[in-house]
């Protein structure tokens, strides 16, 4: 069975939007991948609103069966760290009302996932991720961040649905 993830690395200033298709045995296909830009100058509320019209249209071209989301983490600029928290929220409301199953991973999740270190450097992600897919991946760092998260979330997700199943009491 073929499981489709969508994936959203979450910024209000680039989103990096990702599609895989993982089968069973772990083999990753790349389907799409994006970035979605709103421009700084923009009202905070329009730029939400384009960012929630592009993961609407990515939802309905592509279909995923779940959407993963990168966990916000404490960042030194905390403007940056509000922008990516709105940026998820979004993504996240999007998801829910598309009946999306949505988990969130963090970022040292989705490296050890990827490379085997929580720790590896955007340069060995990068290089992963391209033997993972086939292919090189090409774009900024949101683009590989999103298909690493799709992947991660791909390769936990039978684990995810056990513990999502309910529990069954011996009577």
């Amino acid at each position: 069975m073929v499981h489709r993830v969508m994936a959203i690395d979450p910024g209000l200033t680039r989103c990096g939007i990702a599609v895989v298709d993982a089968d069973t045995s772990r083999k990753v296909r790349l389907v799409d991948v994006r970035i979605v830009r709103t421009p700084t100058e923009h009202e905070i509320g329009e730029r939400l609103a384009a960012l929630e019209a592009a993961i609407i249209e990515a939802i309905k071209e592509r279909r995923p069966n779940s959407v993963a989301i990168e966990q916000v983490f404490s960042q030194h600029n905390i403007r940056t760290v509000i922008g990516t928290a709105q940026a998820a929220g979004v993504a996240a409301l999007v998801a829910h009302r598309s009946g999306l199953p949505i988990s969130f991973h963090t970022p040292s999740e989705v490296k050890a996932a990827v490379t085997g270190s929580g720790t590896a450097a955007k340069a060995q992600v990068a290089s992963m991720v391209g033997r993972i897919v086939g292919q090189p991946v090409v774009g900024p760092a949101d683009a590989t961040d999103a298909i690493a998260l799709a992947i991660c979330h791909a390769w936990r997700w039978p684990a995810l649905q056990l513990q999502r199943a309910p529990k069954v009491v011996a009577s």
